[in-house]
């Protein structure tokens, strides 16, 4: 089991990035799963373009991919965010960058826990977990 977080040739690093670890962690604990291989990799928005385009065949920019690779109850996967579209949902929701760099990293880790996004209801209930647990870990990373 680990979460490893790589930076894709970008002028950004996490701080804290060891509590933030052990926080995703929990947030798959208290889903009831068990943490597997995490990684992370925070890259641009021509990158996530890519991404999106080819895998998903969407032709539009987004702040997150979750790639699922879990198995029986074991979370595992890959997660693509985009630091350029974080940045700019910093400023429009005004908060920090780092705490909407751990918003996007909790929404993945919940995509890959089984949460879906995809109907108005379904968000409404991922987008409450997620802020629950924001508010968890808040005042640790600012």
């Amino acid at each position: 089991m680990s979460i490893r977080i790589y930076y894709d040739q970008i002028n950004y690093r996490i701080n804290k990035a060891r509590e933030i670890r052990r926080f995703l962690e929990k947030v798959i604990r208290d889903e009831h799963k068990i943490p597997g291989d995490l990684v992370f990799i925070i890259t641009d928005d021509e990158t996530i373009l890519t991404i999106n385009r080819e895998f998903l065949k969407h032709d539009y920019y987004t702040d997150v991919i979750a790639f699922d690779k879990s198995e029986s109850g074991l979370v595992s996967g890959e997660v693509f965010i985009s630091i350029d579209t974080v940045r700019k949902n910093a400023r429009q929701y005004k908060c920090r960058l780092q705490e909407e760099v751990v918003r996007v990293m909790i929404h993945g880790v919940l995509h890959l826990c089984g949460y879906r996004d995809g109907s108005a209801e379904e968000r409404k209930k991922m987008i409450k977990v997620q802020e629950d647990k924001l508010a968890q870990i808040r005042e640790a990373i600012l």
